[in-house]
This record gives C-alpha cells, structure tokens and sequence, in this order.
C-alpha cells in the first residue's frame, strides 16, 4: 500500500517512520521548514523494540504536487481535530482525486467532518493508544507500546491492519468504529481539561478527592452518552477500557482514587496532557470542544445531560480565548469547584 501523510507531527512521524521502516510506500504533506529538516535528515522513530531510521524521505510542501505524485492508497490524517475541515478543504482545492482518508485522530466527529465532504466510503477510523513524545522535528519516542485500532467496513481496512500490523504497531481491527471511537474518547477525557485549567499533574488531579470526583462524573457523563447512542466500552490496544468503565460507573470513589492516582499519574510523570501543553504554550486554540464538548454536544442530541463536561469546556475555552483569567484557576480547585 502506498500511504500519503497529511502532516510529520508525533502520531504522523511515528506511523509513518515506522510503515517506511518496514519498506512500505510512505509521503509526508508538512509546511516548509519541517519538511527541509525531515528531507535532510530523515525520521528517527525510537520504538520499545529497538531504533528505527529511515534516511531518504519524500517530503512535499504542497498538497497538489503530493497529490499528483499519487495514487495513493490513503491519506492519513493525524491533524489536530480543529484542523480536520481546512484540510479536507485545501486537499478539494488542488483539483486531483483526493485518496481515502484514514483519520487516526483523537475525537469522534472527524470521520464525520470527513464524511460529509467526501462520502462516508472514503473515510475509515482509526485510533492510536500507543504513548508517543516527540522531542524533535522528525524524531519521536514510543514511550508506551499498546497499538492502533482500524475499524472494519471499508475494502482497505484488512490491508491496513496487515500493513500497519507488518510495521510492528500491534494493529487491532475492530468491527464498529463508534464504540472504538468513543472508548478513546473515554480515555483522553481522563484528567485532561482539568489538568489544563488548574495547571497541575494528572496525578496531582486524582490525588484530591474533590477533584477526583469531578473526573468521575466527567466519565459517567461520556459512558452515559455512549450508551445512549448504543456504543458499548470496547477494550483498545494495551488499554482496558471496559475495566475503567465498571471501575468508574460500579466501584466507590474512595476505592478508585488510589488506583487512579497510581495508574493515571505514575504512568505521566510530570508529562502533561495536550489540552495543557496547548493552553500553556499560549497557542489560542484547544481541542476541548472536540473532546469534553463532544460529549456535551452528543449528549444534547441524545437527551443526556453532561453539566460537569459542558462546565470544562466553557472554562477552558474562556481560557484559551482570553476571557477567563488564567491565574484566577492556576493551581486553585476552589475556583473550578465554584464554577462547577
């Protein structure tokens, strides 16, 4: 298969260094500045199972020229949700037949945004459960193997499992994408906007109890949700999502918060969640609304109440507009508990 990138980010480096390390097709779509470096010096994927390198890389700077280099089997997205219209879009504008979209995302409404430009049979979903940082342009370090979920329905999805499988990226197919999609979901909820909005660790988050009891209702709300749109929690790659699930909707706070605490910020460190890093760098935009504002907006379709997701999201987008007073939230969870 032939995989064309939309992007050299950390899920985009890491997919993408990893297919071209095991000697399949591979193209990157990045801006200017990256894209020199990437073509100079290549991608450097250091992986739990030993360094990958891969040295000549093609790398466009314009989605046209990539495009014309095609047919590609698929287009990877593995953009920022808030970035999923305008590239779907600049993609349309060149003209040539846009390939397959294969969207590795975080959120559930990307295939959707997809879908409605494309055709729901040129998008399929995926989701990487693998932890990634990414120190430098075209070099990225898996932190934590787990793997990626393909979600069946589409003639390519089998070839990709077997093609990302081949790679050493322990691929897993699964036969819906809703319940894949919004047991990832679940997951990137875990500690995030909170952590965000009152600049503290994860750990720090599951540790206090009244905050811990803000993340459980943010939980109930998405399982809430789920269940109301059918979706059962389906474990992911290296990730029990079921076992989170019935901790959070059947076990009492004070048995679950130690175990969180241990498991949700001993795996972090000090590393901080995207929604942090992206509020933190001062980069004006958040995928808040992607995450806790699916749930609010998903819930209202469904006649689910979410008021503790509907509370984090307002917050955090004043926040990153401006709005909210940054310091009035660092580091004080009687500002967020009074909002709540």
């Amino acid at each position: 298969m032939r995989f064309l990138f939309l992007g050299a980010g950390a899920i985009g480096t890491y997919i993408g260094g990893s297919l071209a390390a095991s000697g399949t097709e591979v193209a990157f779509v990045e801006q200017p500045g990256p894209a020199e470096q990437i073509a100079r010096d290549g991608l450097t994927v250091e992986a739990v199972s030993g360094t990958k390198v891969v040295r000549d890389v093609t790398v466009y700077t314009d989605a046209a020229a990539a495009l014309d280099a095609g047919p590609w089997d698929v287009a990877v997205f593995a953009l920022k949700s808030f970035d999923t219209a305008e590239a779907v879009e600049q993609l349309l504008a060149t003209g040539r037949p846009v390939p397959t979209i294969l969207s590795l995302q975080n959120g559930v409404d990307n295939e959707p945004t997809i879908a409605a430009r494309l055709g729901a049979d040129r998008v399929i979903a995926g989701t990487v459960t693998t932890a990634i940082a990414k120190p430098g342009v075209g070099h990225v370090v898996e932190e934590t193997h787990r793997g990626v979920g393909i979600a069946l329905g589409h003639p390519l999805a089998r070839g990709l499992v077997e093609a990302l499988d081949a790679a050493g990226l322990s691929a897993q197919a699964f036969d819906a994408a809703g319940p894949m999609k919004w047991s990832k979901l679940l997951t990137n909820l875990q500690g995030s906007a909170v952590s965000a909005i009152l600049d503290l660790p994860v750990g720090e988050v599951f540790a206090d109890k009244r905050l811990h009891a803000v993340e459980t209702a943010s939980l109930r709300e998405c399982l809430a949700v789920m269940r109301a749109q059918g979706f059962a929690p389906v474990d992911l790659p290296g990730t029990p999502v079921r076992l989170l699930a019935f901790a959070v909707e059947r076990l009492p706070k004070p048995v679950t918060r130690p175990i969180f605490t241990r498991l949700l910020g001993g795996s972090r460190g000090h590393k901080m969640p995207s929604l942090h890093i992206d509020l933190h760098a001062g980069r004006r935009r958040s995928e808040v609304g992607y995450l806790h504002g699916a749930v609010v907006r998903h819930g209202a379709a469904v006649g689910v109440p979410t008021p503790v997701n509907a509370v984090l999201t307002s917050v955090l987008e004043g926040l990153t507009a401006g709005t909210e007073d940054i310091e009035a939230f660092r580091k004080r969870p009687e500002a967020l508990l009074a909002r709540l």
